[in-house]
């Protein structure tokens, strides 16, 4: 387990070290400045135009509470992943759009006849053990290894095939290098042995409501008390 999480940071500080992570700078509330910062982080007390390129100035007070009402992603958080990504309903999803939740995923393909129908029973399973104050912060998210057949359309089939097409279930989907990336931050492997059937990784993953993995189970069957008790720690976090 320790393991899997070491290679989950390493693999996510490895995609986004080219990222720009800038502080934001306090600021008082009631100061004013030139939208293009002609004069740096000179400041003014009342509204005005900026001396040198005659803008008017704007409130630093607005944009400071825009910059504390979205918390700052933390490094280790899979939202720093900017791909698109589309539902079962064919909506377009980025990961960002799942946070406040905690999100508990794995890697399946549709298609699949041997060990993906195992992990949509171990998740099922999990999703009825926990508690119905814990349900409601919870998303239980599946996605695809194999875009190019689990279409929009595919994947609503087997959301209703499965009695999974309706909340906390979602199903995504994206490009083969989409998917690649976002395998690469989960460790999961994965490889075409057929033009039907792939080889890949058994693993569920628990992310908490800012996207930090705080938890692998791996394999089939297994006992899931752990990883309830880390989905139950999480949800237990959220404001």
């Amino acid at each position: 387990m320790k393991i899997l999480q070491l290679i989950f940071c390493f693999a996510l500080i490895t995609l986004t070290a080219c990222k720009n992570n800038t502080s934001p700078k306090d600021s008082a509330t009631t100061t004013y400045q030139c939208p293009m910062k002609c004069e740096g982080d000179k400041t003014y007390t009342e509204p005005g135009s900026c001396p040198v390129c005659g803008m008017t100035l704007v409130s630093v007070t607005n944009l400071t509470e825009q910059k504390q009402a979205t918390k700052e992603i933390s490094d280790m958080s899979v939202f720093n992943l900017t791909s698109t990504w589309t539902n079962q309903n064919n909506e377009t999803v980025h990961l960002k759009d799942l946070k406040g939740d905690v999100l508990v995923m794995v890697m399946i393909y549709t298609s699949c006849k041997a060990a993906c129908p195992r992990l949509v029973a171990d998740m099922r399973n999990i999703e009825a053990r926990l508690p119905e104050s814990t349900k409601g912060k919870v998303k239980m998210v599946f996605v695809s290894i194999d875009p190019n057949t689990d279409t929009p359309e595919r994947l609503k089939a087997f959301a209703k095939e499965n009695l999974m097409d309706q909340d906390p279930w979602e199903f995504l989907r994206s490009t083969e290098d989409n998917t690649r990336e976002f395998a690469a931050v989960l460790a999961v492997n994965y490889k075409k042995i057929s033009p039907m059937d792939f080889s890949h990784s058994n693993i569920i993953s628990v992310f908490n409501a800012e996207g930090e993995m705080v938890f692998q189970q791996e394999g089939l069957g297994v006992n899931s008390d752990e990883t309830i008790q880390h989905i139950e720690k999480a949800a237990s976090e959220i404001m």
